[in-house]
């Protein structure tokens, strides 16, 4: 079985804008590629929440923000 590797138009560090989705018309940076999906991790675009439990009787359960994957079909690079 052969993977294919996605060629992106844009490249780490760039300015992008969601163009479909929940977070559309929103602008974030370009932190992260993966190739073998063909998706891409903007900063403060897609939004998850994430609970931990705790592991040990005196630790306390925790809730985090973190970012998601987006499809790099939906997203363009930003001009200004």
């Amino acid at each position: 079985m052969i993977k294919k590797k996605f060629k992106f138009p844009m490249k780490i560090g760039d300015k992008v804008q969601v163009i479909s989705g929940f977070d559309k018309n929103k602008n974030g940076e370009v932190v992260k590629l993966f190739k073998n999906n063909g998706k891409i991790l903007v900063k403060g675009i897609n939004l998850k929440f994430k609970h931990n439990k705790p592991t040990k009787e005196n630790e306390t359960g925790e809730i985090k923000q973190i970012e998601a994957p987006i499809h790099h079909s939906n997203v363009k690079i930003y001009k200004n």
